[in-house]
């Protein structure tokens, strides 16, 4: 785990279950997008561009989406390369 930077804005506060939080944390770390993680406190996240946005949104839906979604959305993929 990095030392947080503390001049860093964190203006996005991620609420998941502790569980999906420490997955989150550690692949957006993998990301290199800051973030800090506090035991019982919500993930903070620094996000000041586009890529950065789509990227947690993407990170976000692999660990809150449900099966099906996941199932549905495989499904769309290989239609659209058919």
């Amino acid at each position: 785990m990095q030392p947080v930077q503390p001049h860093l804005d964190f203006n996005e506060t991620i609420q998941v279950d502790c569980v999906d939080r420490w997955h989150v944390y550690h692949r957006l770390e993998q990301l290199a997008i800051p973030c800090l993680y506090q035991y019982g406190q919500p993930l903070r996240v620094s996000v000041h561009d586009a890529v950065t946005a789509i990227q947690l949104w993407s990170v976000l839906r692999q660990v809150t989406a449900s099966r099906q979604d996941h199932l549905q959305w495989l499904a769309r993929c290989w239609q659209g390369s058919a």
